[in-house]
C-alpha cells in the first residue's frame, strides 16, 4: 500500500478541518469521503507497536492493526482507492492532534484511560501492558523499595509519569522524579548516568533494552507499579458511526487466528531494521482479552 508521510499540522485549530464539524456524527466518515485520505499517527520509538522501521517509513504491531481498519472501511465505505498518509506525534500531542482533525485513528502504546475518554475515545483492547522500571544491572535497583531516594525519569504527557508521582507520595520514597520529552531521552538519561531509572510501560522498556548499544548491561524490574493498562486504537470521541466500523474491524481481526500471526510477527520474531527480538510471548490475559473483545477501561471487564 503506498503511503504518504504529512508535517505535523499545527495545534492551533484554525489550521485543521474545525474540531466542532468533526465532533459530529460522522464527522471522520465524511472526512475521508472529502479528502479520500485517511491519515495514521506514527511514533519514532514504540517499538514494536508503532515505530519508524526501515526507510524512516512507519511500522509495527499497531500500524497492521490500523492498516487491517483501512482495509475494512474501504470496503464499508465504498472507498476503495482510500490513500493513507502518516503524520508524526508524540506523548505531549497525540490527543490534541487527533481531536483537531490532523489524525485521525492511532495505534501505539496509548493507555486506555477513564479521563482521557473526555477528550478522545478507543476502540477494542489490542495489548495488556504493566508499568515497570529499567536500570543498569550494576545499580542493583531489585525492588521498588530500592528506589527510595533515586533519581527516576518518565516521559511527558504520559500516565506513568502521573503514576510514578503518586508512587512516590504514597510509599514516601523521596524519588527525585524527571521528565522526558521522549521514550528515547529518558532511556539515554538512565545511560549517561542523569537517572537511575526509566519508569514507563513493560513492552517498551523492553525494546529500548533490546535495541541499546549494550543490552546486558540493563534489567527489567519484575515487579509492576500497578494493574495491567490496556492499549486500543484512539480516535475521535463524538463520533459513533467512525467507532462503529473500527470496532467491527478490530473485533473481526482479534477473534480470527490472524491475530495470533500477527502478535507473532512483533513479539516474538525479529523485526526490522536491525533484526532483534522481543521474547515477548502473548500473555494468558492479553489472549483472553483478544477472544472477547472490549474496548473498556475498566479492567473489571476484562477476564483475567
Amino acid at each position: 500500500m503506498k503511503s504518504v508521510h504529512i508535517p505535523i499540522c499545527g495545534l492551533l485549530l484554525g489550521l485543521c478541518l474545525p474540531l466542532a464539524s468533526l465532533a459530529q456524527e460522522g464527522g471522520t466518515i465524511r472526512k475521508l469521503k472529502e479528502t479520500n485520505t485517511i491519515t495514521l499517527a506514527s511514533r519514532e520509538v514504540s517499538i514494536p507497536i508503532n515505530y519508524l522501521g526501515e526507510n524512516q517509513q512507519p511500522v509495527g504491531y499497531g500500524i497492521d492493526i490500523c492498516l487491517h481498519v483501512v482495509e475494512h472501511l474501504k470496503k464499508k465505505l465504498n472507498l476503495p482507492n482510500l490513500k493513507v498518509a502518516y503524520s508524526p506525534v508524540n506523548s505531549t500531542n497525540r490527543m490534541p492532534l487527533l481531536a483537531n482533525g490532523t489524525t485521525d485513528i492511532q495505534c501505539a502504546s496509548d493507555g486506555n484511560l477513564e479521563e482521557r475518554w473526555k477528550q478522545v475515545g478507543f476502540s477494542n483492547t489490542y495489548f495488556m501492558s504493566g508499568m515497570k522500571y529499567l536500570a543498569k544491572k550494576s545499580l542493583k535497583l531489585s525492588t521498588l523499595e530500592d528506589l527510595k531516594g533515586k533519581t527516576v525519569v518518565s516521559t511527558a504527557g504520559t500516565l506513568n509519569l502521573k503514576l510514578l508521582y503518586e508512587f512516590n507520595e504514597k510509599m514516601k520514597l523521596g524519588m527525585k522524579i524527571l521528565s522526558s520529552t521522549d521514550h528515547a531521552e529518558g532511556f539515554l538519561m538512565v545511560e549517561t548516568g542523569r537517572a537511575d531509572a526509566f519508569a514507563l510501560d513493560d513492552v517498551l522498556l523492553a525494546s529500548l533494552i533490546a535495541t541499546s548499544k549494550e543490552p546486558a548491561n540493563y534489567a527489567l524490574s519484575k515487579a509492576d507499579f500497578g494493574p495491567p493498562l490496556p492499549y486500543g486504537p484512539m480516535i475521535r470521541k463524538d463520533d459513533p458511526e467512525f467507532k462503529r466500523l473500527v470496532d467491527e474491524a478490530t473485533a473481526e481481526l482479534y477473534t480470527s487466528p490472524k491475530i495470533k500471526v500477527l502478535y507473532a510477527k512483533w513479539f516474538t520474531s525479529p523485526i526490522p531494521p536491525k533484526g532483534i527480538s522481543m521474547n515477548l510471548p502473548m500473555s494468558d490475559a492479553l489472549s483472553k482479552a483478544l477472544a472477547k473483545p472490549s474496548d473498556s477501561f475498566d479492567l473489571s471487564k476484562y477476564p483475567m
